[in-house]
């Protein structure tokens, strides 16, 4: 198991660029499964999950190569013509499945294509419950049935023809949305999506899908149309920057930049995130395609107009995204005020505060939802310590916080950082941190 050491107290400076956007590379990752032609997907993030999926999709049979870099993009050519369908029965099939969260989003596309499928309870972070009961819901509207293998922890999933269908999904679940989307594809007839997720991630996907000949409309509403066609033709398709990793960026340089730039961020797609953060006091200025983030010597919450405490709460798309809330309660440990932070879809995400509170902030957690972060205004630094990685956002909230603490820190199962974020102690030490990673 890997570790960070990082000795706190430096502060950043320069520029920094985000990677490509990791949950969409995993959708359309996946999507490439629908054609038998090539497809090219460019600005792949090269992280844990990503390229684990990209084995996986290569031990099913898919021809998976990088192209040459052209300006610095992460390119891969896939080729799904000959798929392994055996091989989705075996057990290392399902054990690989089991330990990647994205493994989920080939469902929908291999269904479409190729009638069946298997499902297995993926992996990824422990932050609670991340049911799959969207997916099931909307693969039976379209008439696929499931079978519950007796001995073994999967479902197989079959259609001898899918027929398009209007579904009110019961949530605006993304991979959820991304799946019966791949799907429906190739339904006959046409397909109605009521109370879809609208992230940027799937509005990439349906237009990459459309790209390859799919007819689906309303695209970035909440309704979608997917009108059936017979096939889909290969594509070239570039991901967007990860939102994600540029609200971290942003996370970093309000508690320990000196005037840090963040690059090419496509702010089109930030939605609210630069906002949440001005919510906590943070000055940021927008030039061009750039955030810049000027150093932050103090910065004060705001209250809402009638003087009420602050609330930041997580909501789907245009809503505050979830994977935020870690990074903005460290943010919010420095800040002069109080704010309440409301986790509303997983009941284990904020249980990682108890390590920011033994680092010394003054954190009040309410119930597993809920958490009051009152702030120091500087006057308190926080203290180095020793923890441990929960999950991906977790994770680099930890290595904020520790990057901004007195003395040194030592982070565990970094591994779990790595899923999400591309050799991020290489591309911050560049700016002045002092992280080193450790394999003992």
């Amino acid at each position: 198991m890997a570790s960070f050491i990082i000795e706190g107290g430096h502060l950043l400076q320069g520029t920094i660029t985000p990677q490509g956007a990791k949950n969409e590379a995993l959708q359309v990752i996946c999507a490439s499964l629908l054609t038998e032609e090539e497809v090219i997907i460019r600005n792949i993030p090269n992280i844990r999950d990503v390229n684990n999926l990209i084995q996986l999709l290569r031990d099913i049979g898919v021809q998976t190569s990088p192209i040459p870099s052209q300006g610095g993009e992460n390119a891969y050519s896939f080729k799904a013509d000959d798929l392994n369908l055996d091989y989705l029965q075996s057990d290392e099939f399902v054990k690989k499945c089991a330990e990647l969260r994205g493994s989920v989003m080939m469902i929908g596309p291999l269904l479409a294509r190729m009638g069946k499928a298997v499902i297995t309870k993926p992996g990824g972070d422990k932050i609670g419950r991340r049911r799959l009961d969207t997916h099931f819901l909307g693969f039976q509207k379209l008439g696929a049935t499931f079978n519950r293998v007796e001995g073994r922890d999967v479902f197989e999933i079959s259609a001898k023809e899918l027929k398009g269908s209007y579904m009110l999904l019961d949530e605006a679940s993304v991979t959820g949305t991304a799946n019966i989307i791949m799907a429906a594809v190739f339904a006959k007839g046409t397909t109605t999506i009521y109370n879809a997720a609208c992230e940027p991630y799937l509005q990439q996907l349906c237009k990459m899908l459309n790209s390859m000949g799919a007819r689906i409309s309303g695209i970035a509403s909440n309704l979608l149309t997917i009108e059936g066609v017979e096939r889909l033709h290969g594509t070239d398709h570039q991901i967007l920057p990860d939102m994600i990793e540029v609200g971290s960026f942003i996370g970093m340089a309000a508690m320990c930049g000196d005037g840090v730039r963040i690059k090419n961020v496509s702010v089109e797609n930030l939605g609210i995130i630069p906002d949440a953060f001005r919510r906590l006091g943070v000055k940021i200025k927008v030039e061009g395609d750039d955030l810049w983030v000027p150093r932050q010597k103090h910065y004060e919450i705001q209250s809402f107009i009638d003087g009420t405490i602050m609330t930041l709460a997580d909501a789907p798309w245009p809503g505050l995204t979830p994977d935020l809330l870690s990074v903005l309660i460290v943010v919010a440990t420095q800040a002069r005020g109080s704010v309440l932070f409301h986790q509303k879809m997983f009941e284990s995400r904020l249980f990682f505060v108890d390590k920011l509170i033994d680092m010394g902030a003054q954190i009040i957690l309410c119930d597993p939802h809920r958490a009051v972060v009152v702030g120091h205004d500087r006057k308190i630094t926080l203290r180095g310590g020793r923890m441990s990685s929960p999950d991906i956002r977790a994770g680099i909230a930890l290595l904020i916080a520790a990057m901004s603490a007195n003395g040194t820190s030592r982070i565990d199962n970094i591994e779990q950082i790595d899923r999400g974020y591309e050799n991020i102690e290489a591309r911050l030490n560049a700016l002045g941190a002092k992280i080193t990673r450790s394999e003992k």
